[in-house]
């Protein structure tokens, strides 16, 4: 049957007509989505013009008038009809009896309807003092009667919203965040309101309203196709419960999946995140959008007025190489050019992550647009700007989101496509499998103080459910695949038994210690040997604890805490063994050769090279990767030498990545005592500075010329302080058995520009002597190790110990 032909079956039938052609067309199998909708507004446009008509003969200046979804002609089967019935306001008896003649059959017929009759002045004063109204008027569409009165109405309504869309747009914002605060995320839940949770079809409708005050507009990719989905979900939701209602119980998603010919209802589950996904983001961008211009516009007016009417500059903070800050948004540098900079979109994303600011959607959309594919494996610095990214805590959801939006992240991790919008069908899970991922790294974040190796522990938060885009037990399936993708990121042989290990094992300790009996020396080896060593133990710890917290309310508690920190104890005593001092790896000739000439010129000597590692086994011709600069300076044996160096490097923007101190064992013949400095660094922005201007500034540091204290502290005080991540608390810790020569000082703080200076201008005021050290740059953490003696030469009592490491916490703290 036609269109044409329902239409007649409903003219001449009047209102059963229309009820059986109506069936019919519900019926249809082959017809579903926007033409059913389109054909259901169609039909019903036919009969109540029809009604209509009937009743207004002698009437004039009356329209009849639809509003909302109905005015859009997005029928579903049981939706409400949203009519409004205009009249002049000369005739109340006839417009009476005519409303009757309309609102009657709709009722008999078991159809909701929500009606109205105004004149327009009173369409507008209701508008004017009832959001949801004037929202529903923007869609109107004139069906029946005088159109000059609809027509009037409508120019008058959009006139009214576009001249008062700086008030009206934050009232409608706010309307959103209360509703999505009620209502939760569309995207995450089990049983979602498909109309009111957070980017629903309300949301889309509020975008609409947005676009229609030409303050700003949604990005439009993808958001019709996302409401559409929404539409035919509900459509299928209406045929298969035969009532209206907008929430998909658990109870009837099988058979609305069914009914939308969806393979099951974890697929169907899985397109209404993807759709909701992208009408949240969309909103997110939009609102975005209207905050900047309501800002710009009124702060505009005065700083014409002070500037005697020029047009204000916008300033531009560098954030990284490429990566600028502008107007509260995360963007490209002028000079930035993606196509040659393929680590740029995770440069850029740790960026925003860490300045706690979103990355603008221009800039994600040309990031997407222009760069290369990053090579295999990945240089060093796409590696650790992956980790600053996950280690940045909340912002990093914001920043993945807008990555994710424009497909970025499957670019760089194509494993990541099996767990995006992946539903997970368990009371205690509150997310998504991508979600609960990303929520598990920002948990983890927290817990960077507590091991050695913090990228270890964010990547395994990253990857640790990656398995449950896969059949089987999804801890064995993500074992074999971070296996794959550690390598690829750049993590070496080392490195990537360890993630495989814990992704293996993720939930060993939860598991064993609520389900085995810990005083059974059985449990505990098996638990021992399935860790292998107490750093990977303490990561497990760590991660365990992120993973659970990640996970919902009901999957941690203060009982399930102590039974698995018993059980680190435990297995921690059972790895335990002596712990010997690593040798010190011999002197090179070249290591050799500038701690003779320091001795020989007393002042320090210094050297910069790059460094290389050979290329990857399965490309055997390939160039040699870049590690970095290495900076290798001997100094002549004195007081101050670690913060000195530590000073200059921060002065001139050189992030530390890796550093060693140590006293060289020169020959025999060859007398005096050499530090030996061998530091990787890197250029925060542009060049390394010349080795001859590091050496001049090291020099007047040495001899007290140049305050890098005073130079420092300016520098600080004049960098504008930022609204980002809030990082977890400094820790120093004392290891006393951790070398029988020294004490271990342990810090794990914030990586900072000076933070090495403070650090060893700190434990030069405390007389320590540091006799070797070995900072670790991960990310935005520094594990920074010291092996300190007193002026005697030996380790420090244990009071002595705590009191200097309570001192160095204070003083990073404040």
């Amino acid at each position: 049957m036609t269109s044409t032909d329902v239409r007649n079956e409903a003219e001449d039938s009047g209102p059963s007509g229309y009820a059986a052609a109506r069936l019919r067309l519900l019926q249809e199998g082959a017809r579903s989505g926007p033409p059913r909708r389109s054909a259901l507004a169609e039909l019903t446009d036919e009969w109540l013009s029809g009604l209509f008509t009937a009743g207004a003969e002698g009437l004039r200046g009356v329209s009849l008038v639809a509003v909302g979804g109905y005015g859009r002609g997005e029928l579903s089967p049981r939706s409400d009809l949203d009519l409004v019935l205009l009249h002049d306001g000369s005739d109340t008896a006839g417009i009476a009896a005519l409303a009757d003649r309309i609102w009657y059959p709709v009722w008999d017929l078991g159809l909701a309807l929500d009606h109205s009759v105004r004149t327009p002045a009173e369409a507008r004063r209701t508008a004017a003092e009832d959001l949801k109204v004037q929202l529903g008027l923007l869609d109107a569409r004139h069906l029946a009667g005088d159109l000059g009165v609809t027509a009037g109405l409508r120019t008058a309504v959009l006139a009214d919203w576009r001249n008062q869309a700086p008030k009206r747009l934050p009232e409608l914002q706010e309307l959103c965040a209360e509703r999505a605060e009620r209502q939760g995320e569309l995207q995450y839940l089990l049983e979602p309101d498909l109309k009111e949770a957070r980017g629903g079809l309300r949301d889309a409708t509020a975008l609409r309203a947005v676009a229609a005050s030409w303050l700003a507009d949604a990005p439009r990719e993808g958001l019709d196709d996302a409401r559409r989905r929404l539409l035919d979900v509900r459509d299928a939701l209406h045929l298969a419960t035969g009532r209206a209602g907008d929430r998909l119980a658990l109870q009837e998603q099988d058979q609305v999946a069914a009914e939308l010919g969806l393979l099951d209802a974890d697929t169907l589950l899985r397109q209404v995140y993807e759709a909701a996904r992208v009408i949240s983001y969309a909103s997110d961008v939009t609102w975005r959008e209207v905050g900047r211009v309501l800002r710009s516009r009124s702060v505009r007016p005065r700083l014409r007025a002070m500037l005697g009417g020029g047009k204000p500059a916008t300033d531009r903070s560098p954030l990284a190489e490429g990566v600028v800050e502008q107007d509260g948004e995360v963007v490209l540098a002028r000079a930035a050019r993606p196509e040659r900079d393929p680590v740029l979109p995770l440069r850029a994303a740790a960026a925003a992550a860490q300045a706690g600011l979103p990355l603008s959607l221009h800039a994600v959309r040309r990031l997407a647009a222009s760069v290369r594919p990053l090579p295999t494996p990945w240089p060093a610095e796409a590696r650790d700007q992956l980790v600053t990214l996950l280690g940045s805590g909340r912002p990093t959801v914001e920043v993945w989101e807008a990555l994710e939006a424009e497909g970025l992240i499957t670019r760089l991790l194509p494993d990541w496509e099996r767990v995006r919008c992946r539903p997970q069908r368990n009371a205690v899970h509150v997310w998504t499998v991508d979600r609960h991922l990303i929520e598990t790294a920002v948990r983890a974040s927290e817990f960077t103080r507590r091991v050695s190796r913090p990228d270890l522990l964010l990547v395994a938060a990253l990857l640790h459910d990656i398995g449950k885009g896969w059949p089987g037990d999804h801890s064995v399936a993500g074992e074999i695949i971070v296996k794959d993708v550690a390598a690829r990121i750049g993590f070496d042989r080392a490195d990537v038994t360890v993630l495989s290990t814990l992704v293996r094992h993720h939930l060993l300790l939860v598991d064993t210690a609520t389900r085995r009996d810990l005083d059974d020396p059985a449990t505990v080896r098996a638990v021992a040997e399935a860790v292998g060593t107490q750093g990977t133990l303490h990561l497990l710890h760590a991660l365990t604890e992120a993973d659970a917290l990640a996970t919902g309310p009901a999957a941690w508690s203060s009982w399930r805490a102590s039974l698995v920190t018993d059980l680190v104890k435990r297995v921690a005593a059972v790895l335990a063994g002596d712990d010997l001092d690593a040798p010190e790896a011999a002197v090179t000739a070249e290591q050799e050769r500038l701690a003779i000439e320091a001795l020989a010129t007393g002042s320090p000597v210094l050297s910069l090279r790059a460094q290389t590692e050979p290329a990857p086994e399965d490309q055997p011709s390939g160039d040699p990767e870049p590690l970095g600069v290495e900076l290798l300076i001997a100094v002549p044996d004195q007081p101050g030498v670690l913060p000195a160096v530590a000073g200059v490097l921060a002065l001139h923007r050189l992030t530390v990545r890796t550093a060693e101190l140590r006293t060289l064992d020169l020959p025999d013949g060859v007398e005096g005592a050499v530090l030996l400095l061998d530091w990787r660094v890197s250029a925060e922005y542009g060049s390394l500075p010349q080795a001859t201007r590091l050496r001049a500034d090291l020099v007047r540091t040495l001899d007290g010329t140049l305050d890098i204290a005073g130079r420092l502290a300016e520098r600080d005080a004049a960098y504008p302080r930022r609204r980002g991540w809030i990082a977890p608390p400094t820790t120093v810790s004392v290891h006393p058995a951790a070398s029988r020569h020294a004490t271990v000082i342990e810090v794990r703080a914030q990586d900072a520009p000076g933070l090495l200076f403070r650090l060893g201008r700190a434990l030069e005021d405390e007389g320590l002597r540091v006799r070797s050290m070995h900072v670790s740059t991960l990310g935005a953490n520094a594990v920074d190790a010291f092996y300190v003696t007193g002026t005697d030469g030996q380790p420090l009592p244990p009071d002595e110990a705590t009191t200097a490491a309570r001192k160095l916490e204070e003083l990073l703290r404040a």
